[in-house]
């Protein structure tokens, strides 16, 4: 009901979606309501480890992969797909209901739409989903409302719009959310991946000053194709809102630059020995060296324990084949005049459209 007023506004076409969220939302609620009676306390106690390791970066960076690779160390915990998908009951229904309805979306949703990595339950997931479930302040909004993109970016990723409240409001979901992921992880140390915390590090630092950051990044060119897909692929399954085609674009234009604009402001606020960079391109051709390295820049310890199961993993998605697009000019000219900075910041090479493209 709230996400629903602040849309001010839902498309006629799209008003039987919204009322089946809210009914979904309706029946579940006695879970959440058990989960608080059964848990609530044990929630509130939770100590998270203060030094959870954050893995940043734009959408469609390569944060998932690396997100993966590192979970495959058991030392590690998680906030899983199921806990995302249902952070308000996810420990009274890690069972029976887990099961039903990984079977219901195994059967629609074997892989994930935008990648076509498989998708399972219990597989580490990006925790601005569960964000996303709880509260307002999650840009995972964006995708329903599309019209308030830019609004929601604003005072989900940046925090700012509302000055403290929003940023209170926000500090108390995440919290709650990462308390529940530690208990359900038996206290271990976590490993978050959350691309809008690219623009969240000074917040985060207040909340963990002992936190490690890893920043991965990919090339421009491909981050723009890549985002626009994604876009255009899970707009048309949540979307409360019809937008224009050009104006989508404009978003992934405008929202790549305040994002990485803002994580260039506040890097410097990482101690050195907290932050490490990765490139994409070596993690693909690379992996073991790149999470030997990770492990090395960060001081952390048990890579050698960890590297069995990392190189099991790497073998079972060996026949893994990303996405394929085709830069054109138009795309060339665009990302180079809206990101020009991205290319020196990481060194990536910048092409160059030809004469009168663009």
């Amino acid at each position: 009901m709230k996400l629903l007023h602040f849309g001010r506004g839902i498309d006629r076409a799209y008003i039987s979606r919204a009322l089946f969220v809210a009914l979904t939302t309706l029946l579940t609620s006695p879970l959440r309501l058990w989960e608080q009676v059964r848990y609530g306390r044990r929630i509130r106690r939770a100590a998270i480890d203060p030094a959870p390791l954050f893995i940043i970066g734009h959408w469609r960076s390569g944060t998932t992969h690396l997100h993966n690779l590192l979970c495959q160390d058991e030392r590690f915990g998680y906030l899983s797909t199921f806990q995302a998908m249902a952070p308000g009951f996810s420990l009274v229904g890690d069972g029976t209901i887990k099961r039903f309805l990984a079977k219901i979306a195994g059967s629609r949703y074997p892989t994930r739409l935008i990648d076509n990595i498989p998708l399972a339950f219990d597989a580490p997931q990006e925790d601005e989903f569960a964000m996303a479930n709880l509260s307002l302040h999650s840009f995972v909004h964006a995708f329903s409302l599309p019209r308030q993109a830019e609004e929601i970016f604003e005072r989900a990723v940046l925090l700012e719009g509302g000055s403290e409240t929003v940023r209170s409001e926000w500090t108390e979901s995440y919290l709650a959310l990462l308390r529940k992921a530690t208990l359900a992880c038996g206290g271990k140390r976590l490993v978050v991946k959350n691309c809008a915390h690219s623009a969240r590090i000074k917040t985060l630092l207040e909340l963990f000053p002992d936190a490690k950051f890893i920043h991965i990044h990919r090339d421009p060119y491909e981050v723009f194709l890549s985002t626009l897909h994604m876009h255009r692929t899970v707009l048309p399954r949540s979307q409360l809102q019809e937008i224009d085609a050009d104006r989508v674009v404009a978003n992934v234009l405008r929202f790549y630059d305040r994002l990485m604009r803002r994580f260039l402001a506040e890097r410097s606020m990482i101690p050195a020995d907290s932050l490490v960079e990765v490139r994409f391109e070596d993690l693909e051709t690379s992996p073991l060296d790149e999470i030997r390295r990770v492990y090395e820049e960060l001081d952390l310890p048990g890579f050698a324990a960890a590297e069995p199961r990392l190189q099991s993993y790497l073998a079972s998605v060996s026949g893994y084949r990303k996405n394929a697009y085709t830069l054109d000019e138009d795309a060339i000219a665009k990302v180079n005049e809206h990101w020009p900075y991205a290319f020196e910041a990481w060194g990536y090479e910048r092409l160059e459209p030809t004469a009168g493209s663009g």
